[in-house]
């Protein structure tokens, strides 16, 4: 049997999910918290697994040590690991309903603390177990990367280290797949509730890896041979595919998010360029970026896109005393006959008074005083609604509805 696709997968899903693990683990050194910690060792522990368990390096790890198999063991603690992480990650996941602001994650005190501490004593206690019952039912000779459970199930001690680890493994899938699903029923509809479902999927799923493995070690060890195939085959087929679901449910809304990010950053892009022309002491770094670079920005686009936002606020005070109010009285005028949703309408209202502006400063106009400027709609928006309001206004700065209210009054008919 060749072990070209083994190594395919496995180093395919590790390496991938490793990847998750690091935008994870950047994302807690920006914002530490301990259910992100969490997160990061749910989804490290079992990349790691996958890695070792590929035959390439499950094979070096018994040619560098000496001893047989030995990465079996550090395969299974991994998943051992990511079994009790997602035991504590059903802890420590707020439910909807009681989350203050934005924080998924339960308050850590002594309570929840308590709680976390003794269902991990079971994973601790249980690892050195696992690890006395490996290394008593060994020497394992010759390397078998594929066919372990099948080849040493015989053997009690290592039966019942097979049966423990793949007991705890269901225990800890069961568990976080319904709290998943519970957490997803109460959430609006979205990439949250899309990732949630997603890795509930992927947990169920890889129960089928459990009961395709413990039937291959019962079967093995009564002496029954031809069904390593549950072992080799269809239970790795289930691991996959329930890893897979758990890391595109946790990359997901992660993703979701930064696409929205990336959407944020280049749709304000048209609003700085209108503001800049008006004050160039906006481009605190020098000239502004092509827009070709922009298009390949994929890094800091939280922190672009807010200094843009901050950037665009400061060019509208600076174009305030420029802007006409009859455009800003048209502006509205169109939008109620046009019906324009309340947030749709402001933002026409504040592209035509900056428009306006812009034209106004470079005709030379004579700035208004204070008592005549208009105030425009936005300026008091919540931090999280602001970003949104700005790429309306950006996004209304092409509209025709715009060109109408920029057009200058007809004079009236002669007598």
């Amino acid at each position: 049997m060749s072990e070209l696709p083994y190594n395919l997968v496995y180093l395919g899903i590790g390496g991938a999910a490793w990847a998750v693990a690091a935008l994870k683990f950047r994302a807690w050194r920006r914002e530490p918290s301990f259910g992100l910690l969490v997160v990061v060792l749910a989804i490290a522990s079992p990349s790691t697994a996958f890695l070792l368990a590929s035959p390439l390096l499950y094979r070096g790890i018994g040619h560098l040590t000496g001893v047989g198999n030995l990465a079996t063991l550090f395969v299974y603690l991994g998943i051992v690991g990511f079994s009790a992480a997602a035991v504590v990650l059903a802890l420590v996941w707020a439910p909807p309903e009681e989350r203050t602001g934005t924080e998924v994650w339960a308050p850590l005190d002594d309570r929840l603390r308590r709680r976390v501490r003794r269902r991990t004593a079971v994973f601790a206690a249980l690892v050195p177990v696992l690890a006395a019952l490996f290394l008593a039912g060994g020497p394992y000779r010759p390397e078998t990367p594929l066919t372990f459970d099948t080849t040493f199930a015989p053997r009690a001690a290592t039966a019942l280290f097979l049966a423990l680890y793949q007991g705890l493994f269901a225990y800890a899938l069961v568990d976080i797949g319904r709290v998943c699903l519970g957490h997803a029923a109460r959430l609006p509809a979205g990439w949250l509730r899309r990732g949630i479902r997603l890795i509930a999927a992927g947990a169920l799923t890889a129960c089928g890896y459990v009961l395709c493995k413990l039937a291959a070690i019962a079967l093995a060890y009564a002496g029954v041979g031809g069904a390593e195939w549950l072992s080799t085959a269809l239970g790795p087929a289930f691991a996959a595919l329930g890893a897979i679901g758990i890391t595109c449910g946790f990359a997901g809304p992660a993703g979701a998010a930064w696409a929205l990010r990336r959407r944020a950053f280049r749709a304000l892009r048209p609003l700085w360029d209108l503001v800049y022309r008006a004050d160039r002491r906006l481009a605190l770094e020098g000239p502004p970026s092509p827009a070709w670079r922009e298009r390949l920005a994929l890094r800091d686009l939280e922190w672009r896109t807010t200094r843009r936002g901050l950037e665009i606020r400061d060019g509208q005070l600076t174009l305030r005393p420029w802007i006409d109010p009859a455009a800003v009285h048209r502006a509205r005028d169109l939008a109620e006959r046009a019906s324009l949703h309340p947030a749709d309408r402001d933002a026409l209202v504040v592209a035509a008074a900056l428009r306006s502006a812009v034209a106004a400063l470079a005709g030379g106009a004579v700035p208004r005083p204070r008592e005549e400027q208009p105030v425009l709609p936005g300026l008091d928006a919540a931090p999280a609604e602001e970003r949104a309001h700005l790429v309306r206004v950006a996004d209304y700065l092409g509209s025709p509805l715009l060109e109408q209210a920029l057009a200058p009054a007809a004079p009236p008919a002669a007598p």
